[in-house]
């Protein structure tokens, strides 16, 4: 006969498995980062008078989700096992900070808007509010990166490790977002257009360009390079990295035949990948991989600009901020293998 200690489960066995969880997790976020990138759009499309808008109500019901669902399940795991260190999904307990520091954010912003205005242009990224909220969606998606971090081995199939890249990419829209003044994805009017007559404001705008792509190579680099260090990525990753998280950066003004460039670049980290092989174990490989990817994407997106409509900057700026792209992606190698260090032996 079978006891009853056999037939009946054990109480803390009754869980939802940690990749499902990671999947509800990165599908709530989609919602939450879609509704900041809807958010934004609005603010440049119609004239946004007041905190209570549709678009805050799509950012603030997938925060609200998300929110929900890793502490619903924090705490309906505490129910089973009585232990608050297993209780919190592998790899979400930063993600309960971020939820506090969203909430923190969203209740500061509405106080905030009350009681100095509306934000606009560049200072709708950098109040502290806003900065707060940055900081806590980057903990909430980031949860099911940490969860494959921990629980996955080194060559993951796409089909296991495709909640992590989701959540790396909006990790990387989310960068993007909160450094749009400096993107240029989000500002392709500092190539196109009328060249400024004035000569030191050209000097600006080219040197605000010139910036503007070296910083989003080293948000891109230092995501994609942590990648790398961690996993041998499958097939198909690189696709996805770009064109969800410079898709979502572009969606913002509209400027869709930059999607075709996001995933143009993709393809091709996709192939130099394949190719070079970067890894910890070949120091070189992983230097010219580091090299090479912004350097193509950004001959892409000049040569995206030259097509469609043309760019006022002449050959030895773009040229030169190609190659600038090829050697901060080199540096930035650096600090994920440093190099090696000759031991001296002690006479």
């Amino acid at each position: 006969m079978t006891s009853m200690t056999e037939s009946v489960p054990a109480k803390s066995t009754v869980r939802i498995g940690q990749q499902r969880f990671d999947w509800i997790t990165i599908i709530l976020s989609l919602w939450m980062i879609g509704g900041l990138h809807l958010d934004a759009w609005a603010h440049h499309t119609v004239e946004v008078e007041s905190f209570f808008t549709p678009w805050h109500g799509v950012l603030y019901s997938g925060f609200t989700a998300v929110a929900a669902a890793i502490v619903g399940m924090s705490l309906y795991n505490y129910r089973q096992t009585r232990h608050w260190q297993t209780a919190v999904p592998a790899g979400y307990h930063l993600s309960l900070l971020g939820i506090g520091l969203f909430l923190a954010g969203g209740i500061g912003d509405m106080l905030w808007h009350i009681l100095f205005g509306i934000e606009e242009n560049v200072e709708a990224l950098l109040s502290p509010t806003h900065l707060l909220l940055a900081a806590g969606a980057s903990l909430i998606v980031t949860g099911p990166l940490r969860s494959a971090w921990q629980r996955t081995g080194q060559s993951p199939k796409l089909s296991a490790l495709l909640p992590a890249l989701l959540s790396l990419a909006l990790l990387w829209s989310v960068f993007s977002f909160f450094t749009a003044y400096a993107n240029a994805f989000s500002e392709a009017a500092l190539m196109q257009g009328s060249q400024p007559l004035d000569e030191e404001l050209m000097f600006l705008v080219q040197g605000l360009g010139i910036a503007a792509i070296l910083l989003q190579v080293g948000v891109m680099m230092g995501i994609l390079l942590a990648a790398i260090r961690r996993w041998v990525l499958p097939p198909g990753s690189f696709v996805l990295l770009f064109t969800l998280s410079l898709s979502l950066t572009v969606a913002v003004h509209v400027d869709l035949r930059l999607v075709a460039t996001a995933v143009a670049g993709g393809i091709a980290a996709e192939l130099l990948y394949r190719w070079l092989k970067p890894s910890a174990a070949g120091i070189r490989p992983f230097r010219l991989f580091a090299a090479a990817v912004p350097a193509v994407l950004y001959l892409f997106y000049f040569a995206t600009l030259a097509l469609t409509g043309g760019i006022w900057w002449t050959i030895h700026l773009w040229a030169g901020a190609i190659v600038l792209a090829g050697v901060t992606g080199w540096l930035i190698s650096y600090a994920f293998i440093p190099p090696p260090v000759k031991m001296e032996t002690a006479v």
